[in-house]
Order: C-alpha cells, then sequence, then structure tokens
C-alpha cells in the first residue's frame, strides 16, 4: 500500500480496525441527492463532467470501530469519525472525531438505519452511542458521544460476533459465543492470517477446530429483539457452535444465519421458527501440500442483495479446497443456485450494494474486489490495498465508492467505475478530436477519389 502521502484515499489513524460503516445522511440532519436518469448516466460512464445530482453531500462521514483490546498495550480502544472529499478522492489527515471506550473494545458494531445511532459490541455486553451534531458552523459537522440509554438485555451476554438491524430499523439481531476470552479471538485472527499464507486449509482453523485442541466455543447463542423496546422474538441456544454473521431479507420477514459449524440457518422473524437449512458441500482438498481428505466447505458471511425485494438472491461466502468462493441461493426454496470461485485466499470482510448490482470482498491478503453481481467477474481489484488482513468492508448507499479497514489500522475509499464503461468514453473521446477527425476524412475522399476514377492498376474504369 502506498505511503499516505501518495496515496491521500488511504490513511491510517493508530487503531486496529474491526468494523467501519458509511454514516447515513440522516445523521446529521441532511438529506441524500435525488437521483435524475441523466446524473445516472453520467456517473455511470465516469463521466467528469457535474452535474447537479451527482455532487456529493458537504461532509461524506465515515465511522471505524477497533483498538487494541484489554492489556497495556498502548493502543486506546475507540470508535472514530473520518470524513471523505470525493471531488479530490482523499480522506482526512486525522479522525474528525474519536471517542474512547476504556478498556473496552467496540468488535462489531450496526448504525441505525434512521440515523439514531450505533450499536456496538463490546467484550462482556453492548452498548448505545449517539451522534452528537456540532452547531454554529459553516459546514455541519458531526462527532459521537455515549448515550444515556443503557441496554439491560445487552448486559453480561458475552461477546457477539455479528449485530444487524433490518432495513426499517424495527428489528434488532444479534449472535455471539460463550465461554471465550476475547484476547483468544484476537490470537485466532493473527494466527489464521499466518497459516493461510502457508496455503492451509481454513476449515482447520475456526473457533471449533483448533487442530489437536478442544473446541473454544461451547455454543453460540441468536437473540432478536424489537426496536427499540427490547422485547424479545428469539432466544436460541446452539444455533451454531459461534454466529459469523447475521442478515435480514429486504422486506425484514427472514433472518439468515452462518457460523462456524453446521449448514447455515433461515429463521422466520414472524413466527420465530427455522423454515430451512443451507446444507454446506463436501469438497475435496487437493489443492494444498496437505492431504486432508474430504471436508465441508466453511461458511464466512451472509448477505441478501436488494435489487429485488420480491425474490432477492441470498450470497453466502465460502471458503472451499480451491479457495474463497461465493454461493448464491434462490430464497423462493433455499436452494443452491451456483458456486462461484473468485479468488485463492480466504475471505475476511463481504459486503452487497444497495442496488443488487455489486459485490465487494476483502481477503485475509489485505486485496479489495468489487465483483460484478450479474456475470460474477471482478470488476476492479485492488492487490495489497491494506498490509494487514481486511476486516471490514461496505459500499456507500450511491455505490459510488467502496470503504476498506484492516488491523494494520489502515482505511481506504476506493472510487468504483465500470472499466469498460470507461474505455468505450476514451473511445468516444478519441474519435472527436480535430486532428484524427480531419485524418480519416482525407483518407476516405481519397479512397472515394480513386476508385470512382480508376482501378487498382491505374487503367481508368471505362475503359476496363
Amino acid at each position: 500500500m502506498a505511503r499516505d502521502a501518495d496515496c491521500p484515499n488511504c490513511k491510517k489513524y493508530g487503531v486496529p480496525f474491526y468494523g467501519v460503516s458509511w454514516v447515513p445522511p440522516s445523521a446529521i440532519g441532511s438529506d441524500p441527492p435525488i437521483p435524475t436518469p441523466e446524473g445516472e448516466a453520467h456517473r455511470r460512464h465516469g463521466d467528469d463532467v457535474p452535474s447537479a445530482d451527482a455532487s456529493p453531500p458537504p461532509e461524506n462521514y465515515l465511522v471505524f470501530s477497533g483498538g487494541g483490546g484489554e492489556g497495556r498495550s498502548g493502543i486506546p480502544n475507540a470508535l472514530l469519525l473520518a470524513s471523505f472529499d470525493f471531488a479530490s478522492n482523499s480522506l482526512s489527515d486525522q479522525p474528525v472525531s474519536k471517542l474512547r471506550t476504556g478498556a473496552d473494545l467496540p468488535y462489531r458494531m450496526a448504525i441505525h438505519p434512521g440515523g439514531d445511532g450505533i450499536i456496538c459490541s463490546l467484550p462482556k455486553s453492548c452498548r448505545w452511542f449517539e451522534w452528537d451534531p456540532v452547531k454554529g458552523t459553516d459546514v455541519q459537522k458531526l462527532g459521537l458521544k455515549s448515550s444515556d440509554i443503557v441496554l439491560d438485555k445487552l448486559e453480561d451476554i458475552g461477546q457477539q460476533l455479528a449485530l444487524t438491524f433490518n432495513n426499517e430499523g424495527s428489528v434488532l439481531a444479534l449472535g455471539g459465543e460463550v465461554e471465550i476470552f476475547f484476547h483468544i479471538l484476537l490470537l485466532f485472527l493473527n494466527v489464521l492470517a499466518a497459516w493461510a499464507r502457508h496455503k492451509l486449509y481454513i476449515g482447520m482453523l475456526t473457533p471449533g477446530g483448533w487442530p489437536g485442541g478442544k473446541a473454544l466455543v461451547q455454543d453460540g447463542k441468536l437473540r432478536v429483539f424489537k426496536w427499540p423496546s427490547m422485547e424479545i422474538i428469539l432466544d436460541e441456544v446452539n444455533v451454531h457452535a459461534s454466529v459469523k454473521d447475521l442478515d435480514f431479507s429486504p422486506d425484514g420477514k427472514f433472518l439468515v444465519s452462518v457460523g462456524s459449524s453446521g449448514p447455515g440457518r433461515v429463521w422466520d422473524v414472524t413466527s420465530s421458527t427455522p423454515v430451512a437449512s443451507l446444507s454446506k458441500e463436501n469438497v475435496s482438498n487437493t489443492s494444498y501440500s496437505m492431504d486432508l481428505g474430504t471436508v465441508d466447505e466453511m461458511f464466512g458471511f451472509c448477505r441478501f442483495s436488494r435489487s429485488n425485494d420480491k425474490n432477492p438472491v441470498l450470497y453466502i461466502t465460502a471458503m472451499r479446497g480451491q479457495g474463497g468462493s461465493i454461493v448464491k441461493w434462490n430464497t423462493s426454496l433455499w436452494k443452491r443456485v451456483s458456486s462461484k470461485h473468485i479468488i485463492q485466499d480466504p475471505i475476511s470482510a463481504f459486503n452487497v450494494s444497495a442496488d443488487g448490482k455489486l459485490l465487494a470482498i476483502g481477503t485475509i491478503q489485505g486485496d479489495v474486489l468489487i465483483i460484478n453481481s450479474s456475470s460474477m467477474h471482478v470488476q476492479n481489484m485492488v492487490r495489497k490495498a491494506h498490509l494487514g488482513l481486511v476486516t471490514a468492508l461496505m459500499i456507500s448507499q450511491d455505490s459510488r465508492a467502496l470503504v476498506s479497514a484492516s488491523l494494520d489500522s489502515s482505511a481506504r475509499v476506493t472510487l468504483i467505475k465500470d472499466d469498460k464503461k470507461n474505455a468505450a468514453k476514451a473511445c468516444a473521446k478519441l474519435w472527436h478530436l480535430p486532428n484524427l477527425a480531419a485524418i480519416i476524412f482525407t483518407i476516405g475522399a481519397t479512397l472515394l477519389l480513386y476508385y470512382s476514377n480508376g482501378s487498382s492498376d491505374g487503367k481508368p474504369l471505362e475503359s476496363l
């Protein structure tokens, strides 16, 4: 990764990051610009000509969570806010706001869709934080503050590995693990990165599958609450050995969970019952030097596509013998539709754009990839976007940019462009160059005159 001075869209903020998100405009009391067909066409073609709707809001904020955990590492635990300028493609040199959380590491976070605040997963509980707009300035600024609201039902519940709201912000789901010390999880992440570089199968390194040892996690618990009343909807133990990821369907009717063991599970939120099981396939691990025989693929992340609310697609990342893959599921019958191998390295972060057209993944090697969901081909790839493994990433609401974060304390924003359309645009511009047009006209006129008056051997046509 380039130095900060040479890479304005890459910054290091001195805190190992575990979570990142774009801040919704509603958090600072502004609404996103309403796109027009003309403006959308300009953006998709990568045009430099500004239009009224293509102009970004005065401030585009990003929120990061992370830290050094418990102990005396000297690395603070904090929530950070940074700003991003689309015009200059640059992140703020320093965080615009930092809220320290003491000895508690904010590991995972979920931003309320209505912009009300953030819920963070701490080692033993979950805490609610609120936006703190700064008044009295020409340009409205944003900060963060601890909330007076105490989430009693989320006190002393242990480390939660997944947090998410439904689209309306009326339901909150949490998934965690029990009887595990968080510093073991940090150690696991570092060992995972080191072992994967030596091409060892990722299935050996899940919390429930350390080589030659007992499972670190005793059970995983799934909790679903109405928000903000915190009325319990679902409270299930042993859903997975540990709950890795959760996601609601666009209409909020279903919740999907994936974990470190067993199949993925689909839950009916209204009836609070499981309705489907997303089975794993047995894969032959023959692409690495170690012969581990036939093993189950390992699910990592799950995300619904928002492109079609009536029949959305479900994506689940999986580690197979040949590397990281993305599995597509039909959500009517909950059947596997296809599996696409993307990259050799394990996938450490995953996201789907709001319009469902783009997928984004980060790897343990620090690479970032943007994938066209229709063709499942890699559209953009930034190798070594980070020096450490990518812990979190998110595509902006308008699909203009991707933010990614890493354990190496770095943050990066990658602008999203369609390479094919940019190439077509470049050709179109080249075609209209005056000199080229004059040359083409001259050649055409010469050929026309030649074939009108004679043949290739110099004899007049009428004499042949």
